[in-house]
């Protein structure tokens, strides 16, 4: 596992990725941010959408001071960020348990998929097995902090929307992603938009309308990825469709917290654990945190007990209460799917899009946090960014020379 940022100042990967500094960490490794150092100088100029972009980017939403800093002094530093930075996973080649190799191989597999980073490269550099991809935004549990943990409905349904398609393109690729939380939903950074808006494919096939209007240009600030395949699983054979066994001796994968009650149980997981597993997500996001955190216990074991204990005996409509039936109706039917059983997709997503259209709110992709963004704008731009410490919504100073990255 890399130690440090520092040691790794004149490391490059693949022949042209070189690492700048560590954005996050993992039981695998650690997360760099890498420039491609290959495509030679940067011609100034660029336009004003990518200047205004950037800066909100990278000094609105990571708060980081070279970032903001550059973007205050010239425009090619902002062409430059916006074309050349990349995230890079790095593993240790003597891992008890290496993964990375796996999870280049899933991303491969789903490449081309609406929400999925794109691989830029994947290899062994030194002593490092290393993974190579674009580089995206915030995970939905930073972007739940910088919103002082509050997700207004429209957001929370808004996500939704995006969350089960997600799961969904996984799903029919043959896997199980097995660790559904909001560290592993990352936005984009504007230019990742691999696919067009998930509420507009197949509306007029389905008949569909989110919204009295038609949806907005969807930009890659908008689209919702998913990341972080190592623990996923495939569930059926590509040839014959065969479904994988049913069996009750598996330990537990995941995250506890966001687990479905038959993980707890041992009982493989299929499709609909990982259903279940957002409807956990999706009622954090609604009321901050969940019954079952914070329980103490003298080992991990006994915790995770804990955990399935008050799950189990915390009723459905107990934890949806105070909130529209749809996530109670969304929560009973993924606990009663079989094991076998294909999840009705569609069936969940006019769940909520019939409620965000009974709500009259507008599919226009305006998430809290882009209000919050905007008002951080003006007011930098009201005093004139000098000398003034960044700061998160609840007021609280932050650590400007690391971007909260953890997720990605």
């Amino acid at each position: 596992m890399a130690s440090s940022s520092g040691s790794k100042a004149e490391f490059i990967v693949g022949g042209k990725y070189k690492l700048v500094r560590k954005i996050g960490s993992g039981s695998f490794g650690d997360i760099y941010l890498a420039i491609n150092i290959t495509n030679g100088e940067v011609s100034r100029g660029g336009s004003a959408r990518c200047w205004e972009f950037s800066a909100a980017v990278f000094s609105s939403w990571w708060n980081t001071g070279p970032h903001r800093a550059a973007c205050a002094r010239e425009r090619v530093n902002v062409v430059f960020l916006c074309s050349q930075e990349v995230a890079v996973k790095l593993e240790s080649q003597k891992a008890r348990h290496p993964q990375l190799l796996y999870e280049s191989k899933l991303y491969k597999i789903l490449q081309g998929g609406v929400g999925i980073p794109h691989i830029r490269w994947y290899g062994q550099e030194k002593d490092y097995n290393v993974l190579v991809m674009d580089l995206l935004g915030p995970s939905l549990e930073d972007l739940f902090n910088f919103c002082s943990r509050r997700f207004t409905m429209k957001t929370v349904l808004m996500l939704a929307d995006q969350m089960i398609s997600r799961i969904e393109y996984v799903h029919t690729k043959n896997f199980i992603h097995r660790d559904i939380k909001p560290d592993n939903f990352l936005m984009g950074i504007g230019r990742h938009c691999n696919k067009c808006s998930d509420s507009a494919v197949g509306k007029r096939k389905r008949g569909v309308a989110v919204s009295s209007s038609q949806d907005p240009p969807f930009s890659g600030l908008n689209q919702l990825f998913l990341i972080d395949f190592g623990l996923a699983k495939k569930y059926r054979d590509n040839r014959t469709r065969q479904h994988i066994p049913y069996r009750e001796d598996k330990n537990l994968t995941g995250t506890a917290r966001y687990a479905s009650i038959n993980a707890h149980l041992g009982i493989e997981q299929s499709r609909r654990d990982d259903m279940e597993s957002l409807g956990y997500v999706l009622m954090y996001f609604n009321r901050t945190s969940l019954p079952w955190q914070g329980l103490k216990a003298a080992t991990k074991k006994q915790k995770y007990e804990k955990i399935s204990e008050k799950k189990m005996s915390t009723p459905v409509e107990v934890l949806c209460k105070g909130f529209p039936a749809e996530f109670a109706m969304y929560l009973n039917y993924c606990r009663g799917l079989r094991f076998e059983e294909a999840p009705d997709y569609m069936y969940l997503r006019q769940l909520f899009r019939i409620l965000f259209r009974t709500l009259n709110h507008q599919y226009d992709y305006t998430f809290d946090w882009t209000m919050l963004k905007q008002k951080a704008a003006q007011q930098g731009a009201s005093s004139g960014g000098q000398g003034q410490q960044a700061q998160t919504p609840t007021g609280k100073q932050t650590d400007k020379s690391k971007p909260n990255m953890k997720g990605f």
